[in-house]
């Protein structure tokens, strides 16, 4: 595992190693979208990943799709984000905010203001959600306006310089796992005619303007960007076009000098090494199910520049000595994932405290 333990650049970051931490939904906010009392001792506790990139961040209302998801658009929201921040600096860490807008993928019961969510068309996910009163279906959105989109690029703008204000390293654009973004990129989500739907480039406009917008806002070398191709995930189809829909979109990105694009890759590895030749920056991949011993594969075998791990991280704080030291993991507690407080959250031990 040699070239994991390389040191590397991304943007404006001096990573120490190639692994990063993958962004993961904890559900722990609290009910005004501030981070939790925990969450600043949680980030802190794996700053030894180097490059930290946060559970999805809502950049509105209109942004939350679960319960107890924070957000990065209220003054309480800055503050919190900056006792996270400095906690990791710290400890010598990056953090980079995922900005992640749910889109369609929500219940009006799980939001601030409670009104219908916005989609691209108005096609329902055919999902359930976890809402106050238990699992229910997503309704049927509201198909966005002109305004809508417009509102929409400012609000990630605006979320973008708020993520600098409370002192994060930068940004990391959720256009993945079946939210707003993929809703646009993907065919079955967006059925609109209007210049952003009916074709790859048009499904691609919004996610390029909401990419240049937050570049604009903050410095590109501030700025990430995550995509899915081929992921069937909240009712995302991208249909038989999804690997030309996504060289055209990576190849239309590239220009902005973004600070890395980081792939969920699925199964299209002549895509993936595509992706790889289209974009200029720093790559990174994550791969489900990967084994620790083959952890380090992307990166040997040119694909990968850092590859972010999540559930290996949620349940070692200390996972860079762990596969260091070829020590065994601790396994990941699913039942704590979503909610609750330190249990699961913050008490996974340390080998060192394991041995003592």
């Amino acid at each position: 595992m040699s070239a994991l333990w390389e040191p590397t650049t991304v943007g404006r970051m001096r990573l120490p190693h190639r692994l990063a931490l993958a962004p993961m939904t904890r559900s722990r906010a609290l009910p005004d979208g501030t981070p939790g009392p925990l969450a600043a001792e949680y980030y802190a506790q794996r700053a030894a990943l180097g490059l930290l990139i946060t559970e999805g961040v809502q950049p509105s209302d209109d942004g939350q799709g679960y319960l107890n998801t924070p957000g990065i658009y209220r003054p309480a929201h800055v503050a919190g984000w900056r006792t996270i921040a400095d906690a990791v600096h710290e400890r010598g860490g990056h953090l980079v905010l995922q900005l992640m807008h749910v889109g369609r993928m929500s219940h009006p019961d799980n939001t601030p203001h409670h009104r219908q969510s916005l989609a691209p068309s108005a096609v329902a996910p055919g999902i359930e959600m976890f809402t106050p009163s238990g699992r229910r279906p997503a309704p049927r959105p509201r198909a966005m306006t002109s305004a809508d989109i417009r509102r929409t690029v400012a609000e990630f703008r605006d979320a973008a310089g708020k993520a600098v204000e409370a002192g994060a390293d930068g940004v990391e654009i959720h256009a993945a796992n079946g939210y707003l973004l993929h809703q646009f990129l993907s065919p079955n989500a967006n059925l609109r005619i209007d210049g952003y739907g009916g074709s790859i480039p048009a499904r691609s406009r919004f996610t390029i303007e909401v990419a240049a917008a937050v570049a604009d806002e903050i410095g590109a070398d501030r700025v990430g960007i995550r995509i899915s191709p081929g992921l069937l995930i909240g009712g995302i189809d991208e249909g038989p076009d999804a690997a030309v829909q996504y060289r055209h979109l990576v190849g239309e990105l590239a220009p902005l000098g973004l600070a890395y694009l980081h792939v969920v890759q699925s199964s299209d590895e002549v895509l993936l090494r595509d992706l790889r030749a289209l974009w200029p920056g720093a790559l990174l991949v994550l791969r489900a199910g990967r084994s620790v011993q083959s952890v380090a594969d992307d990166i040997d075998a040119g694909v990968a520049d850092v590859v972010p791990v999540a559930r290996w991280a949620l349940a070692n704080p200390d996972l860079v000595d762990r596969i260091r030291a070829g020590a065994p993991l601790n396994d990941a507690d699913p039942v704590t994932f979503y909610g609750g407080g330190a249990a699961g959250y913050t008490d996974y031990p340390a080998l060192a405290s394991i041995s003592t």
